[in-house]
């Protein structure tokens, strides 16, 4: 779950509180060239005002005028499907052949929302399963993934604390992903006990800890919505972080350094480490795709690319270079 779709069920929350009459929207499936993605969520009150977004606002303007006429905010949950032939996409304003499926769900005290935001703030990760028949609601501890689910019964969502990057090392690389991992919506991390680094480190948005890696790996008790990358060239630092995120469900491991220097990090981890040698294929090193990259925010951009791939579990085939100039793998500068 992101910020926008927390902020979303706040909202909810308040509007509730105040008396209103509330439907939520849950996108389940989209086909074609469909403008937002599964699981985008958006609220309509009963006097039209709209939290959240499905569409960017065309078919926010048809469930507007649903609400408007209150026939939205009453009796069970409901699939519904907008853009099913040419008429109707040009209709509601979505490219040719997109096709959005949504659960429209009234929120009734049965909802839970309330109770699913206490859980929130604790920090759990919550399996919400709606019954479409009734609109009953069952909250259960979520597991490592979050693929949304729709049967013929039930509508199965996932919703907890937003996506973790946990960066090892306050270098001058740190500083342009943490910026643009924020920017994506990360949770960012950033570790490094070496005062001289530590000590001009500042970014909006990511939290510095001068632990050690290991120490603070092992109390974040990482999980599959977690992804921890090596940017120290120190193998103090990055062997400690590797030996404990390649044992960890993260969904991305990553370390920086040319290949020859990722040969001699795999054998002192085996030699020193006694680490299983199979636990080098979750690695991600040289980090990030390679793009011909030369300067930090370049390779940054890499890595993040790399990481929204798999995060979606897309494989990206290696590149090929053209042209005159000579590339420059991503993370291999050293």
């Amino acid at each position: 779950m992101d910020n926008v779709d927390l902020q979303v069920l706040r909202t909810i929350a308040q509007w509730c509180a105040d008396g209103r009459r509330v439907v939520m929207g849950t996108i389940t499936r989209t086909w074609g060239s469909a403008p937002r993605p599964a699981g985008s969520v958006v609220a309509i009150r009963d006097d039209g005002i709209v939290t959240g977004s499905v569409s960017g606002g065309c078919i926010e303007d048809d469930l507007i005028d649903k609400a408007r006429e209150g026939v939205l905010a009453s009796g069970v949950p409901n699939v519904v499907r907008y853009g099913i032939d040419a008429d109707a996409a040009h209709r509601f304003g979505l490219p040719c052949g997109g096709l959005i499926e949504l659960v429209l769900e009234p929120v009734l005290p049965r909802t839970r929302i309330g109770e699913l935001l206490e859980r929130l703030g604790k920090g759990e990760r919550v399996r919400r399963v709606l019954t479409l028949a009734s609109g009953e609601i069952k909250l259960e501890p979520a597991g490592d993934t979050d693929e949304l689910e729709l049967t013929a019964t039930t509508l199965t969502t996932h919703h907890g604390p937003r996506w973790r990057l946990v960066l090892i090392g306050a270098g001058q690389m740190t500083q342009y992903l943490a910026q643009m991992a924020s920017a994506l919506d990360y949770e960012v991390l950033v570790c490094d006990p070496r005062a001289e680094y530590a000590d001009g480190f500042a970014v909006d948005g990511a939290t510095l800890t001068r632990e050690m890696p290991d120490d603070l790996l092992t109390r974040l008790k990482i999980d599959g919505h977690t992804a921890v990358i090596a940017l120290t060239h120190d193998p103090k630092l990055d062997d400690l972080a590797l030996l404990e995120a390649l044992k960890s469900p993260a969904f991305y491991v990553g370390a920086i350094g040319s290949r020859a220097n990722q040969a001699k990090r795999k054998q002192r981890l085996v030699e020193h480490f006694g680490m299983d040698p199979a636990a080098f294929e979750r690695l991600h090193g040289p980090v990030g795709l390679k793009n011909g990259a030369r300067t930090p925010p370049e390779i940054a951009i890499g890595i993040l690319a790399e990481l929204t791939a798999v995060r979606y579990g897309y494989r990206i085939p290696t590149p090929v270079a053209t042209g005159a100039v000579t590339s420059v793998a991503a993370g291999c500068v050293t």
